[in-house]
């Protein structure tokens, strides 16, 4: 579960909480909060049962002129939940009996608004109801009006076009590193946050970003290959620089022998009445298409051996050694995200 240890101490920076709340919440209430201010509210405010909810972060900010706070309660969420509305329900009764508890109410007695906000990162599109009367069977006679009036707000990362993420924003950068395709996307978007977050004060944050791209992310996306951990956003950007090249460098050597050694076997076998010349050139040419595609899937089953572990691998080793490489491509890029292999690998055959 580091990722989402990760993921959670990243949003335990307010600039971080204050871009997503300006970059993905488009709704007029939200420029009546004073997203400077906004502050984490102390573990020790809430209930044993809700500080149970490990995952979840509590922030409030200054709404309007008075001391009126909205409180956003975060869900960090992989998989489709069916039944989240009821589960976001329950949790909002427990921090309103907090709050009632604490005597944080207005001065004419109120309690404050609530954000339920679930962000979900995983590779299916968040289908869940929104609504808790969704999910409840409808009566006739009037017993509806007692349905309970509940609804939160989803905020889908993989929804969302490269070209709709808004610009020079911390949360629109976490999705585009989660959803980039090649090592020279990441490098760039590291890029981009070492300039935003140049100031010493901003220490902390870029140190969360170092560690969750160091140890979640890179590892996630290129297995063994990964740079290590750092705590410097610099650093990382020079180390993923350079290996880069390394990355390149290494699969184009690995095509090439293996295109030599197949190339000059199949332009023997044509033998003489084409050419040996000619023999060699098509065999390098597959050879090395073929070298490649054996270097992706080496690196899938390394990738899928570190997440599921080694029997998980073992399992899917014949499929993915005998898949082609846009199949081995679509796979390295779903892996990062996948809850189970089987979601992976839909109905391919486990080679049992």
């Amino acid at each position: 579960m580091e990722h989402d240890g990760a993921y959670k101490h990243l949003f335990s920076h307010p600039e971080l909480v204050a871009d997503l709340l300006r970059g993905f919440v488009h709704e007029p209430w939200v420029d009546r909060l004073d997203l400077d201010r906004l502050e984490r509210v102390n573990a020790g405010f809430v209930s044993d049962d809700l500080r149970q909810r490990e995952d979840d972060l509590l922030w409030r900010a200054p709404w309007g002129e008075g001391w009126c706070y909205v409180y956003l309660l975060l869900e960090f969420q992989s998989t489709v939940d069916r039944s989240m509305a009821i589960r976001l329900m329950t949790y909002l009764g427990l921090l309103y009996q907090d709050l009632l508890r604490a005597g944080e109410t207005t001065d004419n007695g109120q309690l404050p608004p609530v954000l339920p906000l679930v962000l979900y990162n995983g590779d299916r599109r968040w289908t869940a109801p929104r609504e808790v009367a969704d999910l409840i069977a409808p009566v006739p006679g009037g017993l509806e009006a007692y349905r309970p009036d509940f609804r939160y707000l989803i905020i889908d990362e993989g929804a969302f076009r490269a070209g709709e993420l808004p610009d020079r924003n911390l949360a629109a950068a976490i999705f585009r590193l989660e959803h980039s395709r090649n090592p020279e996307d990441l490098q760039a978007v590291v890029q981009r946050l070492r300039e935003w977050l140049a100031a010493p004060e901003q220490r902390s944050i870029r140190r969360a970003f170092s560690v969750w791209l160091g140890r979640v992310l890179l590892p996630g996306r290129f297995g063994e290959q990964a740079p290590p951990p750092t705590n410097d956003l610099q650093e990382m950007e020079s180390m993923l620089s350079e290996r880069v090249k390394e990355w390149e460098e290494q699969w184009k050597q690995k095509g090439l022998q293996q295109g030599l050694e197949q190339g000059l076997e199949q332009g023997i076998e044509q033998g003489l009445e084409q050419g040996l010349e000619q023999g060699l050139k098509e065999g390098r040419q597959e050879g090395r298409q073929e070298g490649l595609r054996e270097g992706e899937a080496t690196l899938l089953l390394r990738q899928l051996e570190r997440k599921f572990g080694r029997e998980v691998a073992e399992q899917y080793r014949a499929t993915i050694e005998a898949a082609d490489s846009d199949a081995l491509l679509a796979w390295s890029e779903q892996i990062l995200t996948a809850s189970d292999p089987a979601t992976l690998f839909g109905n391919a055959s486990t080679g049992e």
